[in-house]
Order: C-alpha cells, then structure tokens, then sequence
C-alpha cells in the first residue's frame, strides 16, 4: 500500500474535488457494513477502505504537514496503524472520525521529530475566521486573474502561510478539522481526545489570531 498522489494544495481544486456530504443515516449503514466485512478480514473490504477514506486522510496530513511525501507516508502510517487496531475500534465514533484521530497522532509524533530536529514547515489551508462563516480565502481572495492580481494572491498567501505556521498545534490542529475537513465539534472533540468545551475554546483562539495577523489584507 502507497500513498504518491502528488498535490499542490490549491483551495479551489480542495473545494471542487470534494466528496458531496452522504445523509447520515446512509452514512452509518455503509459504515456498519463495511466495519463488519473490516472485522472479519474481508481482503476487498480493506481496498474498499483505504479507496474511500485515503484521499481524505492525506488531504488532512498535508494540511498538517506542507509535504506531498510526508503526507503520503503518515497516511499510509495511518492506514497501517487503523488495520492493526480495527479489532478495538467501538463505533464511538465515524470511521472518518477515527481515522482523523490516527492521523493527528501520526501528525504529532512527525511534529515531534522535526522539531527535535529544528526543521522548519509551512502550511496552507482555506479557514472559516469567524462564526459568520467568512473564509480565510473570502478575507484573501483573488480579487483578478490579471499577472498583477495572481502576485497580490501569491503575496496573500505567503502571509496566510506564515500566520497560520505561528499558530499553536494546538490551534491548528482544532480549526484544520472543524473548518477544513468539516467535522463538527463533536468529531472534532473526538478526533483530537479532548473535551468540547476546549475544541470551541481553540478554534476561537485560533481564528482570533488568524484574524490579528490578517487584518491588513
């Protein structure tokens, strides 16, 4: 199993590929199905995983990590790592959820050895800023396709990258799931082992900041 899709991060491609939202109660049944065929070694099962779940799983790590080949190893790590302990999973949670939660602590633990190492990263994502539902990209968006206009973006979002590389992990992490991947609080709490109370007390920290270093775009 490897991971090689090569990716430039771009918002409009991330909004336009992304999967349409399945209702919940057919969301539920195709994971009950394919959670049991999971549990009994079902061969196809496993494909059927990693081809629903992988591209959401390395769109997450790159978000996290700014690395295609990073990105693709840690969701492989991820994927490894969920086979390996299907048997304990509870259903507490959807699967995307858990495997979200994998790949936080893969994320993590890579974080940890780059900054044993004092490497540096960036990152770049498209985040809600505030509870009216104004986007990062509606605060930086393109505003032309004229040369001049592709510059000024370009110049918005190395100030993106820049702001979003000071947040806490912490921050980051919380707002990457709630505003990015879409997961609710809930899953978001979920996701990253921590109460509610303390997802909605990041992501406000977190976009109070973003909105700080970004005030002048």
């Amino acid at each position: 199993m490897v991971f090689t899709r090569s990716m430039t991060l771009d918002d409009e491609e991330f909004r336009s590929s992304a999967p349409a939202a399945q209702p919940y109660s057919a969301r539920i049944s195709f994971e009950s199905e394919l959670l049991e065929k999971l549990k009994a070694n079902d061969a196809a099962a496993f494909d059927e995983f990693v081809d629903k779940y992988s591209g959401d799983v390395f769109s997450l790590l790159y978000r996290l990590t700014e690395n295609a080949d990073d990105a693709a190893e840690l969701t492989q790590e991820t994927f490894l790592n969920a086979f390996r302990s299907m048997s304990k999973f509870r259903g507490e949670s959807g699967l995307k959820t858990w495997l979200f939660r994998i790949a936080v602590n893969e994320s993590r633990n890579r974080f940890r050895w780059w900054k044993r190492r004092k490497r540096d990263r960036t990152i770049s994502l498209d985040a809600t800023i505030d509870d009216s539902e104004m986007t990062l990209s509606d605060t930086i968006a393109d505003r032309g396709l004229s040369p001049e206009g592709e510059a000024l973006a370009r110049e918005r979002r190395a100030a993106l990258n820049s702001a979003l590389l000071d947040l806490p992990i912490a921050f980051r992490e919380a707002v990457i799931l709630c505003d990015i991947e879409g997961l609710t609080y809930d899953e978001t709490a979920l996701a990253l082992d921590i109460g509610i109370g303390t997802v909605k007390s990041r992501i406000s920290r977190g976009r109070e900041e973003l909105r700080r270093r970004l005030k002048d775009l």
